[in-house]
């Protein structure tokens, strides 16, 4: 028989993207989406498909209008922060991903974040960050390894 609870569909889903099966996930996502008007299976959804299918704008597109119909789950900000890395955007994602640990403590956010680690503080400290001195010598210092 098949699944018609939008719940146990959604569960199946993110069982399925733990696994890395996203045609599955995608699958269970869209249906239960269609059963039921809940934000979250709506981003869920739209990751899958930018993965799945490339579908980059439609994506972020649906991650937005979930982000509008429920700004205080911190999934729907995990979710397109990890559509914006498909899409080669860093910083937005580092944004997003920053804004939603605002809405609460995710530990998916918190992996994602720690994963891009952190800055060393410039060589000379007395000049900013983007100074063309300071960066050219973090990089040479960097490849010489001794930094």
């Amino acid at each position: 028989m098949v699944d018609v609870n939008p719940e146990v569909l959604f569960n199946k889903g993110c069982d399925a993207l733990a696994r890395g099966e996203w045609t599955t996930a995608l699958a269970c996502f869209e249906k239960a989406e269609s059963l039921s008007d809940i934000p979250v299976y709506k981003s869920f959804m739209a990751l899958c498909i930018a993965k799945e299918r490339g579908q980059i704008k439609k994506a972020v597109s649906l991650c937005m209008e979930s982000l509008e119909a429920d700004p205080d789950n911190p999934l729907n900000y995990l979710n397109l922060g990890k559509v914006y890395l498909l899409q080669g955007k860093t910083m937005n994602a580092i944004d997003i991903f920053r804004r939603g640990l605002n809405r609460g403590v995710n530990d998916q956010i918190v992996q994602e974040l720690k994963s891009f680690g952190t800055r060393q503080p410039p060589p000379l400290s007395f000049l900013r960050r983007n100074n063309p001195l300071n960066k050219y010598l973090g990089i040479t210092l960097s490849r010489l390894r001794l930094r």
